[in-house]
C-alpha cells in the first residue's frame, strides 16, 4: 500500500487551499481488509475523512482523503 501527502499548497479543489490531501493506492494483490484498516485508523486518529474511492480496470484503488488545514498563528513573542 502506497501513501501520497499532498499538501495543501500543492494541490487544491478550493481557491483558498483550505484542506490537504492524502492518496492511499492499494494495488490488486493487497488485501481489501488492510485497506480498510487504513482508512479506518487515518479516519479516526488523523483526522482525515475519506472523499473519493476510485477502483481502476485490472484492480488498483485508490481512496482520496482530506483534512481541514488549521492555521495558527504564533502566540509567541521572542526578544533576542
Amino acid at each position: 500500500m502506497m501513501e501520497n501527502k499532498i499538501g495543501a499548497t500543492t494541490f487544491s479543489t478550493d481557491t483558498a487551499g483550505r484542506f490537504e490531501y492524502l492518496v492511499l493506492t492499494v494495488h490488486p494483490g493487497e488485501s481489501i481488509a488492510d485497506a480498510r484498516r487504513r482508512v479506518v485508523e487515518h479516519a479516526e486518529y488523523g483526522k482525515w475523512e475519506l472523499t473519493c474511492t476510485r477502483i481502476y480496470v485490472g484492480g488498483l484503488r485508490r481512496y482520496w482523503m482530506r483534512r481541514r488545514v488549521m492555521r495558527v498563528k504564533g502566540t509567541l513573542n521572542v526578544i533576542a
